[in-house]
Formats: C-alpha cells, structure tokens, sequence
C-alpha cells in the first residue's frame, strides 16, 4: 500500500521536476534489531530476537531538478540472521536462522547550503523479503515459516562532496524501520517475530 502511494506522488509531479540527477551510492551497512523480547507461540518460545547482520548494500538516488527533494532506493546482498530465544523456560539458544533483503524507499529533504556537507532527512516504506529459513537447537527438524512483511522507515544523514572531487563524495546515513515478520511453525502462526531494525550504512557517492 505504501509503495503504491509513493508511486503515486512521483507520478503527479510536473514533468519539468524530473529533470534531475542520478546518485549511486556504494557501501556497507549493519543491520541491528531493536527488539529483544518477543513472546512467541502462546509464550512457548520467550525473548525471541534476531541478531546483528552486515551486507553490502548500494543504492539508487534520484533529484528532482533544482529542488531539494530526492528519492533513493537502497538495495542490498542478503543480510542472514540467527534468531535466540528461551523454549519452554530454558535457557537461552540458537533457535533458527533466516536470510533476508531489506528493499527501502525514501523520499528525502536534503539541506543545500554554500558548502560540499549536505545534511539530510527522509521517510518511506521498508519491506522484509524472507527466505531460506532453518530452525536449530530445540527446534531442529520442525519448519519455520517467515512471512514477508512491510514497514515504515525513516531516515538521516549526510553526504560530503570535497570541493575537489569532481562527483564523487561519501557518506554516511541511519535508518530506522517499523517492521517485523509473521511466523509459521510447522505450519501454525504463533505469532510475528518483531525486529524494528536501525540500519547504519557508510560508503562512497558518485553524482551523474
């Protein structure tokens, strides 16, 4: 729903708007959930939570002509996660792992100014696309089931253009997602698996 409303908006600009510029941007993020303590499976599975993951993740930007409005893709390699919990009141373990990709759109408001240090703000639509799911430890031999999922997402950072650098640049940004995924175990929902992850990416720029 969100995707189509962006889609939308972009399609009811002038066309004299899209006479803009194109950024990629090439870099690595860490993806760092900040739930902790789901309670799955009627309270079966307790403190459930994903854990760290790096990828490599560039992005796609686009400027809509003179204005200071864009909007970035951010793509990446798949991120894996393992997930921890405590089944049945026991101690803390290794309970599955999945792999997924983080698909984020924002439409951004970047500070222009005198200088090559541009801030900027953001806000979008995230999604989870999961996939390759295992279960492990007490769980070993049953199946697991992540649902694909969709969220809101926000944005901040920066971009660093040196006076002498023609169109390259870095920078440096976080993001924050409001999402989690739906799980089936042996194919039964039992409840949805919160991450709301901060993304923290750094990387090179290059402005066409």
């Amino acid at each position: 729903m969100l995707g189509k409303l962006f889609v939308v908006a972009l399609m009811g600009l002038s066309s004299s708007v899209f006479a803009g510029g194109w950024q990629v941007k090439i870099g690595g993020s860490v993806l760092a959930p900040s739930k902790d303590n789901n309670t799955l499976a009627d309270g079966a599975v307790t403190n459930a939570k994903a854990d760290h993951a790096f990828s490599f993740t560039p992005s796609i930007e686009y400027f809509f002509g003179d204005t200071n409005i864009s909007s970035e893709l951010l793509l990446a390699t798949p991120f894996k996660h393992d997930v921890t919990a405590n089944v049945a009141g026991g101690p803390s373990e290794t309970i599955a792992s999945f792999k997924h990709l983080p698909p984020t759109l924002t439409v951004k408001y970047n500070f222009k100014n005198s200088t090559g240090f541009t801030p900027y703000i953001g806000i979008g639509a995230t999604a989870v696309i999961a996939w390759d799911e295992e279960t492990k430890g007490s769980l070993t031999g049953t199946e697991l089931k992540a649902e694909n999922a969709y969220g809101i997402a926000g944005q901040v950072g920066f971009n660093f253009q040196p006076a002498d650098a023609k169109n390259w640049g870095v920078f440096a940004d976080v993001r924050y997602a409001d999402v989690g995924s739906e799980l089936k175990w042996n194919g039964q929902k039992i409840g949805t698996l919160e991450v709301n992850p901060w993304v923290y990416s750094v990387g090179y720029s290059y402005k066409f």
